[in-house]
Order: C-alpha cells, then sequence, then structure tokens
C-alpha cells in the first residue's frame, strides 16, 4: 500500500487543482455572459445586412459585385483560421484546426496558404504550412474597427489577384456545452443560398442599386469577419467553462478517492502498531 506522505501530498497536489480548475471556470463564465450578449445582439444585424444585400443583388446583373464577386480558376487559397490564444477549452482548437486542414486537402496540387487569428492555430500550422500572417493580438481589443483592418487586408490579397479564393473556419456558438465548426467562403462572395424567396419590391434607391451594392459588400464582409471573431470568442468561454467543470468534478472524485485510500492505509498502519503491541506484550509474558 502506498506510503501515508505520498498519498497526503497528492491529496493536497489534487486539491491545488481543484482550486485553479474552479477559479479558471468562474472567470469564463463571467466573460462568456458579456461575450454571448455581444454575439447575441450582433446576429440579428448581420443576418439584416445580408438580406438587403441579397434582395437588392437580386435585381442586378451578375457582375454587379464587381470585383468582390470574381470568378478566377482557383490555383492559390487563403484559409483564414479562428482559434484562442489559451488552452484548456477542451476540442475547441482542436476541432477548427482538424477542420482546416481537411478543407486544406479539398485543394491538393495547389497552393494553400493560412492566415491565422490565435495563437494555437499560428503555432500549428506554422510547422506544417505557410502562415502569411498572424493576428493574436485581436483578442486584446475586439472591437469592430480593429477587424475592419483585417478584412481590408483580406480583401486586398483577393482583389490584387494574391489569392483566388479565401475560406473562414471557426467555431459558431451555440450555448456554454456546444460550439459547431463552421467553414464560410468570404471571397469571391458566393451566391446566398435561402430557401425564401427574395423581395424584389418596387423601390427607388439613391444612388444607383450598382453603388448601394458596391458599399454594401464591403461593410458586409467586415461584419461577416467580426461576427465570425465573435463567434469564436464566446465558444471559446463556453468551452473552457465547460472544460474546467468536468476537470473540477475529476479533481474532487480523485481527491475522495485519495482520501479514501489514505484512511484505509492509516488504518493498516495502526492496525500493525497494535498487532506488534500485543506481539511484544505476549513475548514478555512468555
Amino acid at each position: 500500500m502506498a506510503n501515508l506522505k505520498e498519498i497526503r501530498n497528492r491529496i493536497t497536489s489534487v486539491q491545488s487543482t481543484m482550486q485553479i480548475t474552479s477559479a479558471m471556470k468562474m472567470v469564463s463564465a463571467a466573460k462568456l455572459k458579456k461575450a454571448q450578449d455581444a454575439i447575441t445582439a450582433m446576429r440579428p444585424y448581420a443576418e439584416k445586412l445580408t438580406e438587403l444585400l441579397q434582395s437588392v443583388s437580386a435585381t442586378l446583373d451578375g457582375d454587379a459585385g464587381g470585383q468582390y464577386t470574381t470568378q478566377r480558376e482557383v490555383n492559390k487559397v487563403l484559409i483564414v483560421v479562428i482559434t484562442s490564444n489559451r488552452g484548456l477549452a477542451g476540442a475547441f482548437n482542436t476541432n477548427v484546426i482538424k477542420q482546416a486542414k481537411e478543407v486544406s486537402d479539398r485543394y491538393a496540387g495547389k497552393q494553400v496558404d493560412f492566415f491565422a487569428i490565435g495563437k494555437k492555430g499560428n503555432d500549428f500550422f506554422r510547422k506544417v504550412n505557410t502562415v502569411i500572417e498572424n493576428k493574436s493580438e485581436i483578442f486584446d481589443n475586439l472591437t469592430f474597427d480593429n477587424v475592419a483592418d483585417i478584412a481590408n487586408v483580406l480583401t486586398d490579397k483577393f482583389v490584387s489577384g494574391e489569392y483566388d479564393k479565401i475560406e473562414i473556419v471557426y467555431n459558431q456558438f451555440k450555448n456554454a456545452a456546444t460550439q459547431i465548426v463552421q467553414v464560410e467562403q468570404f471571397l469571391p462572395l458566393a451566391p446566398i443560398a435561402s430557401d425564401k424567396p427574395v423581395s424584389t419590391g418596387d423601390y427607388i434607391f439613391e444612388p444607383s442599386k450598382e453603388e448601394i451594392v458596391l458599399t454594401l459588400i464591403p461593410k458586409s464582409l467586415k461584419t461577416q469577419l467580426y461576427k465570425s471573431i465573435r463567434d469564436s470568442f464566446a465558444a471559446e468561454h463556453g468551452a473552457r467553462m465547460t472544460a474546467m467543470h468536468k476537470a473540477t468534478d475529476n479533481a474532487t472524485e480523485l481527491r475522495n478517492q485519495l482520501k479514501l485510500t489514505y484512511n484505509k492505509a492509516r488504518q493498516a498502519a495502526i492496525t500493525n502498531e497494535i498487532l506488534e503491541i500485543v506481539g511484544g506484550a505476549e513475548a514478555l509474558k512468555g
């Protein structure tokens, strides 16, 4: 049976781990509430903007989107991978990285580069692929203006012909326990699939429809990227809160098992001491 001192040390170690995981769970729960409110408030706006763009574009020619809808032969692909800067979030980062690798495999024989938003994705892909840029610091000050700068960089790379296609891979927030990995085409703009008929009522447009579309597209792209990062940010805290909750439960169970083992070992040691005393007393009598 294990030494009593060794078991006590293990119990102390597990209790320290419990305190850390419990504290991380509470921190993530507090951050999750704010991040969840932000993405919940933003989604209706993003959806309405997409609907408006779809509605106006439906009444125009196919090339109304200009440089943003140009379909070129796909030889160079850029994959935007949105992960977190820290671990201890269960399979949060692993799922995104796995999906990004699957997307990359679809373009076998083509040039595939990565644009990392998040340290974990950057650390993984820079070892096996080309990471042209890493924007891990965006999470330190997650604002629309800062994300808009990244969207402008991505848009310029497509418009200039540096890349023929840009895709985004990220975790979409559903609830604290569920994150859904999403793959979205960023550029070129693809026709929006919808089961609902597009409203093309008799509207008066000022300025022209073409100008409205060309103004909406850059804003829509920035909003799409911002929503993706916001989704991932909320999903990260949900995943970490869930992972730390499970870790705390497991540590509690392990601590209880160790205490039981310690008590059994202590009782066995006491029993042995009693037997030795009784044995010695009997020997003296003899």
